[in-house]
């Protein structure tokens, strides 16, 4: 049996620490937002939106250019290291677009990183085991999404609800993922044999992205459209009354059913159809969207954001697989860059509308237009599934 090489399990330490640090403040901003700064939930998701699309823009050029010149990891670091310098200004904030800062050079670090980290998963894993390392990856990462909120929470109680100050703690793990890129994270030999003489990838190159490509993308920006920022579950759960101190809860639970079912998530993709386990996490965000709407509480609202982090379980290490899958391995970073470019601006239309539903309709029709985008969703999926007998074909060089 194939073990998980080591290049793995070093990328998902430096998720766990990075994740932790970012969650710690994101499980407080849209609060310290709304609350302390005064905004209104429009230019929440206009900010959250605006972050996501910046990390996808920049997914597309460290990807090329991790391709072009055959290295990841000093992209990879440059990406953790601009992450890290960012934490500070969001305890420094005083308005909102001081934060939108904050969060944009946040956000490009994320997106110098994202592309080339998820090609070095693929380009270290035999094929054979690709979805179980992206799922394991994907589960150490959301171990410190949940582990953020869970600090945050501990924190704001020891800092008598001074959001600032939990910021400033948020600086250290960060600083412990950058420390981790550069003493675990190798790239394989034979890339560093053959970038000198390999010819470097030109724009050209991408023309052979072919159709089985280009297909998750397209679903890939179906299934952003019905998924919008999760400030949206916290700002709920805050509405159904949850206290301040304990609003990092709402990602703590998200997370652990994240973290909980993104490996076996990973090991079912490499055994069943990928549609199949699509149409779950499809099912899963319809009820979560209609839990959030319909039923009303504290359980109503838990309960959906429960449904939320299975949802997420079930697709997002899975489209990374495969992506990997379908594009050769010179043009993986590529690849990652132009998927996640496409689901990011579908993102950030969905997050604008949601913060814009909320704030003429109420939170109730935010999550229905969500409940409705999944379920166009699902027909999309089930236009765009192979007829029997036939497999979307995998590029060649993977």
């Amino acid at each position: 049996m194939n073990r998980i090489p080591r290049t793995v399990w070093a990328l998902g330490i430096v998720s766990l620490f990075m994740d932790l640090s970012s969650e710690i403040i994101h499980a407080l901003l849209p609060l310290f937002l709304t609350t302390t700064l005064g905004v209104s939930v429009a230019m929440v998701g206009l900010i959250d939106g605006i972050a996501e699309a910046t990390a996808s823009i920049s997914k597309v050029f460290s990807g090329y250019v991790s391709d072009r010149f055959g290295r990841r990891k000093p992209l990879i670091l440059l990406g953790y290291g601009l992450g890290a310098l960012s934490k500070p200004l969001f305890a420094l904030a005083g308005s909102a677009p001081v934060v939108l800062g904050a969060r944009f050079a946040d956000r490009i670090g994320k997106g110098l990183r994202g592309a080339p980290r998820d090609a070095l998963v693929a380009d270290v894993t035999p094929q054979a085991i690709r979805g179980r390392a992206f799922g394991l990856r994907q589960s150490l990462d959301t171990v410190g999404a949940f582990a953020g909120p869970l600090l945050a929470m501990v924190l704001m109680a020891a800092f008598a609800d001074d959001m600032r100050q939990v910021f400033w703690i948020a600086v250290i793990p960060a600083i412990l993922a950058v420390l981790c890129v550069i003493f675990g994270v190798e790239e394989p030999r034979n890339h560093e044999q053959q970038s000198p003489t390999r010819p470097p990838i030109a724009f050209a190159d991408l023309k052979r992205l072919d159709r089985p490509f280009w297909i998750v993308v397209a679903i890939g920006v179906v299934f952003a459209l019905a998924r919008f920022s999760e400030a949206f579950l916290i700002l709920r759960a805050s509405g159904e009354g949850l206290p301040l101190t304990f609003a990092p809860a709402v990602l703590v639970i998200m997370n652990v059913v994240y973290a909980l079912g993104a490996y076996p998530a990973g090991i079912a993709s490499d055994k069943y159809p990928a549609h199949l386990l699509l149409a779950w996490g499809l099912a899963s965000l319809i009820l979560a969207d209609l839990a959030l709407a319909l039923w009303p509480g504290l359980v109503g609202a838990f309960t959906g954001i429960a449904f939320w982090g299975l949802h997420m379980a079930l697709t997002q290490g899975l489209m990374a697989k495969l992506v990997a899958d379908r594009a050769p391995s010179e043009l993986r970073g590529s690849a990652f860059g132009l998927f996640n470019l496409s689901s990011g601006v579908a993102m950030l239309a969905a997050s604008v509308l949601a913060g814009l539903f909320w704030d003429v309709a109420g939170a109730r029709s935010t999550f229905l237009a969500g409940a409705a985008f999944a379920t166009i969703a699902a027909f999309a999926l089930l236009l765009s599934r192979p007829k029997p007998g036939k497999k979307l074909r995998q590029s060649p060089g993977t």
